[in-house]
């Protein structure tokens, strides 16, 4: 069993996850009740500068367009006419919530105290629209208190909030999971929610999650749903030089075969590719001249046809923004910008030709934003400190 206690709970440099009991306070609530135009585009402050977690830019353009889902901290300040919400009843990370531009909850997850359900952690929105991933953590014990947890990671439908479970216990709290799905599955309504099958619409689905033990997530796993499922998990191959760093978000690519993530150890990170496959060797992504730092919190980017690589920089020992970013005083590149370029993948290849660069980095803002672009292209996200959604110009 694999276990996490509260002295755990120390902030890591890992955006996608907050386990600081010490949350950042900003220095106004003020900032949700406007928005600010610069040359970045239009800035949208969430949540009333209050700290969040684990900010995942909206893959759904139709229900829920230009918005962000996020994992609470220990304060919510957002708009919502559900009672069910809670707004004053708030704990750590104790829903999920998608929040659009004006503040106003789009759609909620709480979690279920009657299951003994204790927290939330890693919530990331699938490459499919309808569905997003977390953590559920509960403690083994069966304590309210909560101090000796356990994970599990979950799938759940926004259309309908229904859950399955690809393990429910001995998950670590690092886990970051991530699903892909074959982008035309519908589930049927009355399908076996219970089933990979029933519950996606398809058996052409692929989680990765980080392994390890606690504090420590080492290894990116890997499994394949219509190929062996759990029977044929696989453990992709690090860097040989980087066998006690550890692995930090990986994301799956638009099209199923490849993996981005950050590696980190000690105040340094660095980003690699990676085909989903047991032989795969990790490709960096090379720091450039032009680069303020190492990518960090790389996402994916597919827009008519053509994949990018998205990722911040920033200059620093922590992947971490502390700045009030509709201030125009930072907007210059000098807390760090976002940057995306142009890639090509060829499942299968040898790995000197699997990942082809297309043309030069392209500067997307000069501040750092590591929630990813929305699928229109029109949005970025960001959190963990003060969150924001961009429109961009």
């Amino acid at each position: 069993m694999k276990k996490t206690h509260l002295f755990l709970g120390l902030l890591t440099l890992s955006l996608f996850a907050c386990y600081s009991p010490k949350p950042f306070e900003a220095e106004s609530s003020d900032d949700s009740k406007k928005s600010d135009v610069s040359s970045i585009g239009k800035v949208f402050p969430l949540n009333g500068g209050h700290q969040t977690c684990n900010p995942s830019v909206s893959q759904d353009t139709v229900n829920y367009p230009a918005s962000m889902l996020l994992l609470n901290f220990a304060k919510i300040d957002v708009k919502s006419s559900d009672k069910s919400f809670l707004k004053d009843q708030v704990d750590v990370h104790d829903r999920l919530t998608v929040v659009d531009t004006a503040n106003n909850v789009k759609w909620f997850l709480m979690r279920n105290l009657s299951k003994g359900e204790c927290e939330f952690q890693d919530p990331e929105w699938s490459t499919h629209a309808d569905f997003i991933v977390a953590l559920r953590g509960y403690d083994v014990n069966g304590s309210t208190a909560c101090e000796d947890k356990d994970y599990g990671i979950f799938a759940v439908r926004t259309s309908d909030k229904e859950k399955f479970w690809f393990f429910e216990k001995n998950i670590i709290s690092e886990a970051a999971p991530h699903v892909w799905v074959k982008p035309s599955a519908k589930a049927e309504k009355d399908g076996d929610v219970s089933t990979v099958e029933g519950f996606f619409g398809t058996n052409q689905v692929r989680l990765t999650y980080v392994d390890g033990t606690e504090g420590h997530p080492l290894d990116i796993v890997f499994i394949d749903y219509a190929n062996g499922g759990k029977k044929k998990a696989v453990k992709l191959k690090k860097p040989a030089d980087r066998n006690d760093w550890e692995i930090d978000s990986p994301l799956i690519s638009p099209d199923g075969n490849f993996v981005v993530y950050n590696m980190k150890k000690s105040g340094s990170w660095e980003a690699y590719i990676q085909e989903l496959s047991k032989t795969s060797e990790p490709i960096k992504i090379e720091r450039t001249k032009d680069m303020i730092s190492e990518p960090a919190q790389p996402h994916w980017f597919e827009f008519a046809g053509r994949l990018f690589v998205l990722w911040a920089e920033i200059p620093g020992i922590e992947m971490l923004n502390k700045n009030k970013l509709e201030n125009a005083s930072v907007q210059d590149g000098s807390v760090g910008r976002t940057v995306m370029r142009e890639v090509r993948l060829f499942a299968g290849a040898p790995s000197d030709i699997a990942v082809e660069w297309v043309g030069e980095n392209r500067v997307v803002a000069t501040v750092p934003m590591i929630g990813g672009r929305s699928p229109d292209g029109k949005f970025l996200a960001t959190g963990t400190n003060p969150a924001y959604l961009i429109k961009l110009p």
